[in-house]
């Protein structure tokens, strides 16, 4: 049989995609493989939903973030950027939450149960999320996943934006009610939960 002539091109035929289980359980999600690199996918009620990418200013944001808070974080506690996170506001069997919040601060003690068992850090290791919101994450930012982190017990979420000059809200627990949220500050923001913290605002955009 001769040689196909250079720059032919035979169509191999291609596998059927495997159906995914929907809705999907957090160990579903967990199983799925990493086929599509760049992208973040999350979990929403058993739906996976695609996060939208962060542009420029959003990264540097984060990485200015990190740093400032870097020599505030008790020893307790670890800084973990964009990593997923069980919410567990379901049970095992049943359509599950996984976020990726663009910052946590999670307890040394959930790094070491993961590390030894497996899995997803939970939202009981979590004391703080915070999302830098983005012109596409707007609404998932201030309602959707305001009321997960909520409902998920993480006792504290920050949402930083940018306008005229960066801003930021903090949200804390008020236990069947949700989160409480601060009016937003801008220049220099303090607090003493969940850890004694200082941050220049300006200084993040």
């Amino acid at each position: 049989m001769p040689r196909a002539t250079l720059g032919a091109m035979t169509a191999l035929p291609q596998p059927e995609p495997r159906a995914l289980p929907l809705p999907m359980t957090v160990a579903e999600f967990v199983a799925l493989p990493e086929t599509d690199h760049g992208r973040r996918y999350e979990l929403q009620e058993g739906s996976i939903v695609m996060a939208p990418s962060p542009v420029p200013e959003h990264q540097l944001c984060q990485h200015a973030l990190q740093l400032q808070l870097h020599d505030q974080v008790p020893p307790h506690l670890r800084i973990v950027p964009a990593v997923d996170i069980d919410l567990e506001l379901a049970a095992p069997s049943a359509p599950g939450w996984v976020r990726i919040p663009d910052l946590a601060i999670v307890t040394l003690a959930g790094l070491e149960r993961r590390r030894a068992d497996g899995g997803l850090l939970r939202a009981g290791e979590v004391v703080l999320v915070v999302e830098i919101l983005s012109p596409g994450s707007v609404r998932t930012d201030r309602l959707i996943k305001h009321d997960e982190y909520a409902d998920a017990g993480i006792p504290h979420y920050w949402m930083i934006e940018f306008e005229e000059r960066v801003s930021l809200t903090a949200c804390h627990r008020a236990g069947e009610f949700g989160y409480a949220d601060a009016a937003p500050v801008t220049g220099t923001f303090t607090a003493e939960e969940p850890f004694p913290v200082r941050l220049e605002l300006d200084r993040l955009g």
